[in-house]
């Protein structure tokens, strides 16, 4: 199973999205801590519609504590700065897929530190996608390139 963790998520309505697009995935969704919601708020189950209540998501204080689930799995972490895209990477079915709050990403430290996991999806102009979109394109590969 495919992971998607989002580090201190923002808008409930991306993570309402995102939870709608693991649902239909049959991919598991981590929340890392703080968020910047509450997950009873009418918006966050609105975007997740009816299927929030049958998402396997889980919620964690911490990356670290979160990624002690990674125990052979490669964790890749999504950002506007690295240089690898994401096209470049080879997906597992069990690889995590790491990406930052909507207003700043994941810290630069975490990218560095990481840097021969780090992707981007590469893009002609503008700052960033907006984040569920981001989570689309790169889960879908990753399910293209696990299903080949």
């Amino acid at each position: 199973m495919l992971n998607v963790v989002l580090y201190q998520p923002e808008i409930p309505p991306n993570t309402g999205n995102i939870g709608r697009l693991c649902h239909a995935t049959d991919t598991r969704l981590h929340l890392i801590e703080p968020l910047g919601f509450s997950l009873d708020e009418k918006s966050l189950k609105r975007a997740g519609l009816d299927y929030w209540a049958e998402l396997d998501v889980k919620v964690w204080s911490s990356l670290e504590e979160c990624l002690k689930e990674a125990v052979d799995a490669k964790v890749w972490y999504l950002s506007t700065k690295p240089e690898r895209s994401y096209w470049d990477a080879e997906f597992s079915a069990d690889d995590f897929l790491v990406f930052g709050p909507e207003t700043r990403g994941l810290p630069e430290s975490l990218i560095l530190i990481n840097s021969e996991q780090g992707l981007t999806i590469p893009q002609a102009r503008g700052r960033s996608l907006n984040l569920a979109t981001s989570v689309g394109i790169v889960l879908y590969e990753a399910i293209r390139q696990v299903s080949l």
